[in-house]
């Protein structure tokens, strides 16, 4: 419903030109897979190789980034199996820990679901890191971003609000509270359209927004502006933007999500 009045109806533009990375919920598909079925049509598996899938750390505190320490994921699906070739290139850069089995079990990031037999994946955990850390990484994942059969899928919701998630902002002057929460949502969206990682900072430190992938996407907006610095070309568009429940009360709790996707021109 949102398509064409606060963001742009950029959907078919991106459909001629396949991305390279999206942002994408990981609530339950109850409720965000319809959102998320947006920035996965994006993406052009025919030509997809390796996923790197972002996610952030739910269960565990963590201060870096982590990788796994298994072979294979298995899914009720298929399996799938983690590129060690990747895998050890990154390793050897003495940036990541490894994460525990249960750790690995725990989190609930999610990768595409076609071509299973034609691509790996490179899971990596992210931690609450600090700027300077997230910025650390910019030359890591830049070295992959560019290749068209890599697609990154940074995981994250966007908002978790109501008491239960300690977290209640809202502006009076927007109206109701759902509204206030929409417009929130609407600046950090354009701040991240913008590929700008030291505004998106700024933002959260503003704002607080409960954004559970913040991490990942500040990573990936770094390793987007080392690119640039080379000249290369890029855009970031959103593609849609849902809410669980449209929340009145202080009494209410609600999810938030988007998804979009990166080209690179």
């Amino acid at each position: 419903s949102h398509t064409g009045s606060w963001y742009t109806a950029s959907g078919l533009q991106l459909n001629a030109q396949p991305s390279t990375a999206i942002i994408t919920p990981h609530m339950g598909y109850t409720y965000c897979r319809s959102c998320a079925a947006h920035a996965y049509k994006q993406v052009d598996t025919s030509i997809i190789r390796r996923i790197f899938i972002l996610g952030p750390s739910h269960h565990v505190p963590l201060s870096e980034c982590a990788l796994s320490s298994v072979d294979i994921y298995r899914t009720p699906l298929y399996d799938l199996c983690i590129d060690q070739k990747i895998y050890g290139e990154i390793w050897k850069t003495g940036m990541f820990k490894r994460m525990s089995l249960q750790t690995d079990e725990d989190e609930h990031t999610k990768a595409m679901e076609s071509h299973k037999d034609v691509f790996t994946i490179i899971p990596v955990l992210v931690g609450a890191l600090r700027e300077s850390k997230e910025q650390e990484f910019r030359k890591l994942f830049s070295k992959y971003l560019p290749d068209p059969s890599n697609l990154f899928v940074v995981s994250s919701d966007f908002c978790h609000w109501g008491q239960r998630f300690c977290y209640s902002y809202y502006d009076e002057s927007q109206g109701e509270i759902y509204r206030s929460i929409e417009h929130l949502h609407k600046m950090g969206m354009s701040i991240i359209e913008q590929l700008d990682p030291v505004s998106f900072s700024n933002y959260l430190k503003k704002y607080h927004n409960t954004i559970c992938g913040r991490h990942p996407i500040g990573m990936l907006l770094n390793a987007i502006t080392q690119l640039q610095k080379t000249g290369m070309k890029m855009s970031f568009s959103f593609l849609n933007y849902a809410q669980s429940n449209q929340f009145r009360s202080w009494q209410d709790s609600s999810g938030c999500y988007t998804d979009g996707a990166l080209t690179v021109h």
